[in-house]
């Protein structure tokens, strides 16, 4: 067990940024392209707590909802050209993800698709040490704040591919509840689900083991029973807690255990569709793609310890996950997502399969039961409305 990212927990954590120890003294600050940072105050709160740290920032505010190489590189420039010595990625799953490969390509020659490890990357050895990262969460969803690793999308070939290594790890994590107020409800759903799955794959992968099965259930039962209540309510600080502590949990879960191919099948999708966000996608996929390892009795006993965990006590099959599954679902306003609606057409379902089985082909090692291609695209059909 390996996460050597020292993480702040917890309620006005941010107001203590200014009392650690800096990795360096010139950061990049990165946000998202969108309003919310600055409109929220949460940029001019951080820049004042790292001012207050003796320390000069400046702002990269590129990252896309899925972030791009061409984020990456933009990113990187501001930071050579600046002469920064550490990154603080201040935002969501995106912006971590895209502050990882920053980091990467800040100090190391080429391109990052020479240090992604799967698709039609290279798979180098990154020569040269990454820039520290300080990551301050603004949402529960990717767990990115305690992994390493980074999902960034390649658009001219469709591949939405991760970047990786032990030297991504944030040395410093701030997961602060008040940060997570104002993102909206359906967006709560979203990345509530995105850090469920984590967890829920996690737990059905062939390499759980006795630490990634604690992690994980922990993160299952805070998750299932207070994301509803986030949803209706976002200044709920303790259901924002739990989900927040949920969402940590999984992403511990991704350095113990290498999660299922149900993300694989959803990155085909947000890779051709850049509009979809990732977690809506998850969700529907995800009782087709659970129902198929449910009917291949992949490991019936675990099926029914997530669904007690789900709050659903009376579970003695692996069927009622998928009964607590869709409650959950119905419970947060989104079992009715449609691949319609972001233009999805079930004629592109061969081009997807193949996109899962030629870029994250890896993440089907995890399976313990293994998916044809015609179950894949099944799958797709299956949940295609």
């Amino acid at each position: 067990m390996y996460i050597p990212t020292r993480v702040m927990f917890g309620e006005g954590m941010l107001n203590k940024l200014g009392d650690q120890p800096m990795p360096g003294r010139r950061a990049l600050i990165i946000i998202s392209n969108g309003k919310s940072t600055r409109a929220n105050g949460y940029l001019a709160r951080t820049e004042e707590q790292l001012h207050r740290a003796g320390v000069e920032t400046f702002v990269f505010d590129g990252v896309a909802p899925n972030p791009s190489v061409g984020n990456v590189n933009a990113g990187a420039k501001v930071a050579r050209d600046n002469d920064c010595d550490f990154l603080v990625a201040l935002g969501g799953g995106s912006v971590m993800d895209c502050a990882k490969a920053i980091a990467v390509m800040a100090t190391n020659e080429g391109e990052l698709w020479d240090y992604v490890p799967i698709g039609s990357g290279k798979g180098l050895p990154i020569a040269v040490r990454p820039l520290p990262i300080i990551a301050i969460t603004t949402t529960a969803g990717t767990g990115s704040e305690t992994d390493s690793s980074g999902v960034i999308t390649k658009e001219d070939t469709f591949e939405k591919a991760f970047v990786g290594d032990a030297s991504l790890f944030p040395v410093l994590s701030i997961v602060d509840a008040e940060l997570m107020k104002s993102v909206p409800a359906t967006f709560t759903a979203y990345q509530g689900f995105d850090a469920l799955f984590h967890s829920t794959e996690g737990y059905i992968a062939k390499g759980a083991n006795l630490m990634s099965d604690m992690y994980a259930l922990e993160a299952i039962r805070n998750i299932a029973e207070y994301l509803p209540r986030a949803i209706k309510d976002g200044n709920d600080i303790e259901a924002r807690t739990r989900v927040a502590f949920g969402n940590t949990l999984s992403g511990g879960v991704m350095c113990l255990t290498l999660i299922t191919s149900e993300h694989a099948l959803e990155h085909a999708l947000s890779a051709y569709h850049p509009n979809l966000p990732h977690g809506a996608g998850l969700i529907m996929v995800s009782r087709a793609y659970y129902k198929y390892f449910i009917e291949h009795h992949a490991c019936d006993d675990r099926f029914i310890r997530m669904a007690q965990a789900m709050g659903m006590t009376e579970a003695s099959k692996p069927e009622d996950f998928l009964t607590a599954l869709t409650r959950l679902q119905e419970a947060c306003g989104v079992a009715d997502l449609k691949m319609s609606d972001y233009g999805i057409v079930p004629e592109e379902f061969e081009t997807l399969m193949r996109n899962t089985r030629e870029v994250m082909g890896v993440m089907f090692t995890s399976d313990r039961v293994q998916m044809s291609d015609a179950d894949i695209v099944n799958v797709y059909e299956e949940s295609y409305k």
